[in-house]
């Protein structure tokens, strides 16, 4: 990556993806986060700038430097990527942490954070803006939606669909060709023997219904 990036969100995901960009030799142009308190801190060597909705820091975003949204909630995600794709005509890059392992044959979409110790078979697909954490394993032909979250250690194994915005807890273990819906909810280690409905939040070993 030749631009800077500008990341948006300075809590743990932010510090996270700072790492991650510093590791792969990318500068820094600073963070932007609503917190009052964090703005004016420094993180490494970049510095909290201001709010997220600072038109004089967003208007370097575009040919001169890159952005990535580093917040959990997926509400929150959702909304700074729609002002970026609308006020500044771009989509956030990805961060991939240079110990991830990403098969030439998987295929990925813009905004993912990909964290450290991360393993994407071929030919699985990652969307947009999903967040897969340290030590997940995503098996052959899995396909990830837009804005999901995958907990550290989950396991998600061969042919499985995960729906847009969904969650999966750390540690949980999807079994192979299981389809998740859309905002569906997977609680930290548990086992998913059965397909998941849209919105359904299940826990356990086996997953049940919560």
């Amino acid at each position: 990556m030749e631009n800077p990036v500008l990341i948006f969100g300075a809590g743990s995901i932010g510090n996270q993806v700072y790492d991650i960009f510093r590791r792969n030799g990318v500068l820094i142009y600073g963070f932007l986060d609503d917190n009052k308190e964090l703005q004016g801190k420094e993180i490494g060597e970049a510095s909290v700038l201001g709010d997220t909705d600072d038109g004089g820091f967003l208007k370097v975003i575009g040919s001169k430097c890159e952005a990535f949204v580093a917040i959990g909630e997926r509400t929150v995600r959702e909304q700074l990527v729609g002002m970026l794709n609308e006020r500044r005509k771009t989509m956030p890059v990805n961060a991939i942490h240079d110990r991830a392992i990403v098969s030439e044959l998987a295929s990925l979409g813009h905004g993912n954070l990909i964290a450290a110790q991360v393993s994407v078979a071929a030919q699985a697909h990652i969307g947009h803006h999903c967040q897969i954490q340290t030590g997940a394993i995503l098996d052959t032909f899995v396909e990830v939606g837009d804005f999901v979250n995958i907990g550290a250690g989950a396991v998600i194994n061969d042919r499985v669909t995960i729906g847009d915005g969904a969650f999966i807890g750390s540690g949980a273990i999807i079994v192979a060709g299981i389809k998740i819906g859309k905002n569906a909810r997977i609680g930290a280690g548990s086992v998913v023997i059965e397909n998941v409905a849209d919105g359904a939040t299940v826990f356990g070993n086996p997953a049940k219904k919560f």
